[in-house]
């Protein structure tokens, strides 16, 4: 199903974006890879040629709208066509809202609502214009489930998980873009790196003991929802590891 089709993926220098990328490159997709550590995606892009795969990797900070539609005018230049976005780049740093880590909350919101919002919005012309398009939206359990010290990133992910039933209301019947919000529970990647709240010391650990998903769990969610039929939406994938009680 998606052979030679162009799929974007932000926040692939790592976790879920860099193994997505390997899958759907796998699967026969011309792979865009986008991120702010250029070395990991030379790296990924190296891998993905040595694979027998195409790719295309250009720096792209979410946060900034002209990198987003730069990043997405580069990939048309080379190939003339989007036909997946995956929405990856996210921050996840914990931490209770009586800290007032003000700096951590403008960061999130940053790039887990505006940099999901700016990338969207610079394929969504090409999209609706060939009448064809996937856009996967990286919310999370938090997007359904809010916890202490989360209350900020909960609520960030929360506006992922409506934004993408927003579009799919918008877009799918009058334009036939299949939308997905993918929202994984615990997954072994740099996420919890970003947690500077030291009162959360005890949070980490336990994330360690539980047998987490692996980023590949979810890159195969992704290519699940990508490959089906084109009459099939699958709004939303919600996966955890067998162990996580909530």
């Amino acid at each position: 199903m998606i052979k030679d089709k162009v799929a974007v993926v932000t926040g692939a220098s790592s976790g879920i974006g860099f193994a997505t990328a390997l899958v759907l490159s796998k699967a026969g997709a011309k792979v865009a890879i986008g991120a702010r550590r250029v070395d990991r995606l030379e790296e990924l892009a190296k891998k993905i040629s040595a694979e027998g795969g195409d790719a295309f990797y250009q720096k792209l900070d979410v946060t900034q709208r002209n990198e987003c539609d730069n990043f997405a005018k580069a990939v048309l230049e080379k190939w003339g066509s989007i036909d997946i976005l995956v929405n990856n780049a996210g921050l996840m740093p914990l931490s209770f809202f009586k800290s007032l880590k003000v700096d951590e909350w403008d960061r999130m919101v940053d790039v887990n609502i505006k940099g999901v919002l700016y990338s969207t919005g610079a394929v969504i012309s090409h999209m609706k214009e060939k009448k064809s398009g996937h856009i996967v939206n990286l919310s999370s359990v938090a997007g359904r489930i809010v916890f202490p010290a989360g209350s900020v990133y909960c609520a960030t992910k929360h506006a992922v998980a409506a934004f993408s039933e927003g579009l799919r209301q918008e877009f799918s019947v009058r334009s036939n873009i299949r939308v997905t919000s993918i929202e994984p529970g615990v997954v072994a990647t740099e996420l919890n790196d970003a947690i500077t709240d030291e009162s959360l010391q005890g949070f980490i650990e336990n994330a360690k003991k539980m047998e987490a998903l692996q980023a590949e769990d979810i890159a195969n969610a992704i290519l699940y929802a990508v490959d089906s039929p084109p009459h099939v939406n699958l709004n939303e994938i919600l996966i955890r590891p067998t162990t996580q009680g909530r």
